[in-house]
């Protein structure tokens, strides 16, 4: 904890001055175009990744970067893309997954999460991304596991349809859905082609789009 107070010291002192006048802008108002629902993953810096500004994504982190089906008791993944898509009139939403993420690992490997129940109950709704993952062969485990991280990316996408606001805007043409996966140790990004139900290169496709 005393890296992260001395951290915040040296923003204070450094950052925060430089910035000065962009904080002073947010202070009073945000108006963030793009929603980016990322794992929780420690290794895993939307703003980092996508060198962004403060004030410019809005951000939910989960483990497993899930967004839960629309439902009757809609949870907090859903009322923070509803006030995104209704409230911000963002025009992209952004899910990224990762390489090597604990989440989807556990999935993969079917690991007993008997010691940690709301994990385990949170991990279901990648039961279809699971489904889909387990009926294709895989050369290893490491194969297994990214399989899984790229299956749950698209499992995401299909629930976040089911979000009235996202339909709606979907249809109006209003909202552009993309879908990531980062690798961290060489700093790529694969993104879902939906011409092609695929990822490709987020570099050498920039224009990709999952819907």
């Amino acid at each position: 904890m005393k890296d992260v107070i001395e951290g915040f010291l040296r923003f204070q002192k450094e950052a925060f001055p430089q910035r000065s006048k962009l904080f002073k802008e947010l202070a009073l108002n945000q108006n963030p175009k793009t929603l980016f629902i990322s794992c929780s993953d420690s290794r895993l810096v939307p703003e980092l990744v996508t060198q962004r500004e403060p004030g410019e994504l809005f951000v939910i982190r989960n483990a497993g970067n899930i967004v839960p089906p629309f439902g009757p008791e809609p949870g907090g993944v859903s009322a923070t893309v509803e006030y995104a898509v209704k409230a911000l009139g963002v025009k992209d939403i952004v899910i990224c997954g990762h390489s090597n993420c604990g989440a989807m690992s556990a999935i993969a490997n079917c690991t007993c999460l008997d010691h940690m129940p709301a994990v385990a109950h949170w991990l279901r709704y990648s039961d279809a991304a699971k489904a889909i993952n387990e009926s294709v062969e895989h050369e290893n485990p490491e194969a297994r596991v990214n399989g899984m991280v790229h299956q749950n990316v698209v499992a995401q996408l299909s629930n976040l349809r089911t979000h009235p606001c996202v339909a709606v805007a979907l249809a109006k043409g209003e909202i552009t859905l993309h879908g990531w996966v980062y690798d961290i140790e060489s700093g790529c990004i694969e993104a879902f082609d939906a011409k092609s139900a695929s990822f490709i290169s987020l570099s050498d496709n920039p224009e990709v789009r999952a819907s």
